[in-house]
């Protein structure tokens, strides 16, 4: 795991045996046993806590994030109604008229009226930014 091989840890036991002699040796060894199992179920309790952490996030995204869904589908079903009503008019053509078998004398050319052609109002979009609208998602 660090690289540590068995020379190396023969040689510290050595330095251990001629440092703490051989009365207190197995009074460290223990000691020292004892504290790097405290290490681990420390390190393994940190471990556990970020997952669990981790964990809540993910679910707290995923309840804002349906949240957000169900609150874009009350929207569509409220204007719905608002946008069936609002549909664009089909324009109305003026009936055919005959023509005339007599050759008309052209004369000065009339001006166009433009009121005799059914004039059908563009559907209104509203602005991106009117305050009356839902918030969008991002």
């Amino acid at each position: 795991m660090f690289g540590i091989s068995f020379s190396e840890l023969l040689l510290v036991g050595l330095v251990a045996l001629l440092v703490l002699g051989p009365e207190r040796l197995p009074g460290a060894a223990r000691t020292a046993g004892l504290w790097v199992g405290r290490l681990k179920r420390s390190f393994n309790a940190i471990k556990q806590e970020v997952e669990r952490e981790i964990g809540a996030d993910e679910i707290r995204r995923q309840l804002h994030n349906e949240h957000i869904t169900s609150m874009e589908e009350e929207a569509k079903k409220i204007l719905a109604p608002l946008q069936d009503a609002v549909k664009p008019l089909t324009p109305v053509e003026p009936p055919a008229t005959p023509v005339a078998a007599a050759p008309v004398e052209p004369a000065s050319p009339a001006p166009v009226s433009l009121s005799k052609t059914a004039s059908v109002p563009a559907p209104q979009t509203p602005a991106p930014h009117d305050p009356t609208l839902p918030p969008r998602a991002p």
